[in-house]
């Protein structure tokens, strides 16, 4: 067997890369733009990205665990790479709720790592996840669920943008009789939350959401947001450098307050740092 070694950005697509980090049984962390895909033996463990809420939004938003308790563990086990096992073993998590969770999660992450299957930017040998193990999938499973998400969003509605940008309602527009599901992902269309924002916020997996949203899209009920125009840049004086910051992906920080930091944010400025 080839042993895998660190690599640098290439032009392979991810997808070929994870087929082939499968087939050497590689351990480690293929990064691309759009997050993390970490893999053990050759089977992926975890996906991660800034464009989904990650598995501590979607239990603690859910209800499912407190937010005290999963910080708890965090702070007990991140270090060892325990986390997901330190909530199944203190009592505060079922076993089957954290793996229904955890690919929940995994699968969200996945399809956009994998939407566009840019290049990978590189691989880190023997590169863990904090959450640890919890139910390996096939990097061929992981493959072809990506690529079904991706067609079956298509048929829905075809403009791949929504999955993105802001997203706004379209003005003396009548959402009379919707579904339940879609009218709760309606009402928290406002012009500034992005699909991952508007999943984080109903405690909901982000594919639901974009299918919710892409029906409305279809509908005519809500549109993507255009940018803003760029500012004119202004000079100002020469700031001091920034102090050294780690590259290291890990959990958000632990909020000192019910809206603070911005753990999308957060996530982005990490996995920008990763691909540097």
């Amino acid at each position: 067997m080839i042993t895998p070694t660190r690599t640098s950005r290439t032009d392979e697509p991810a997808s070929a890369l994870l087929g082939t980090l499968a087939a050497q049984g590689a351990s480690g962390a293929l990064s691309t733009e759009a997050g993390i895909v970490y893999l053990a033996a050759g089977h992926v463990v975890h996906v991660e990205s800034a464009l989904t809420p990650d598995i501590g939004d979607l239990l603690t938003h859910s209800g499912a665990l407190a937010p005290d308790g999963w910080w708890e563990a965090i702070d007990q086990a991140g270090r060892r790479c325990r986390v997901g096992r330190q909530l199944v073993d203190s009592g505060r998590l079922a076993a089957g709720a954290l793996e229904l969770c955890h690919l929940g999660a995994l699968f969200d992450a996945a399809y956009f790592v994998l939407a566009h299957d840019g290049p990978a930017l590189r691989f880190r040998p023997g590169a863990a996840h904090w959450l640890g193990a919890v139910r390996a999938v096939p990097v061929d499973t992981v493959l072809r669920e990506s690529r079904r998400r991706r067609e079956l969003l298509h048929r829905i509605w075809p403009e791949p943008a929504i999955d993105l940008a802001p997203v706004a309602r379209v003005p003396d527009t009548d959402p009379a009789d919707l579904p339940a599901r879609r009218s709760r992902t309606l009402a928290q269309v406002d012009g500034v939350r992005t699909a991952a924002q508007i999943a984080t916020a109903l405690a909901c997996r982000t594919f639901h959401t974009l299918v919710e949203l892409r029906r409305l899209a279809a509908a005519g009920l809500v549109v993507p947001k255009a940018p803003a125009p760029a500012p004119v840049p202004v000079p100002t004086a020469t700031a001091p450098a920034p102090a050294p910051v780690s590259a290291e992906p890990g959990p958000a920080p632990r909020p000192t307050a019910p809206d603070e930091p911005d753990t999308a944010l957060l996530r982005r400025l990490l996995h920008a740092l990763e691909a540097l």
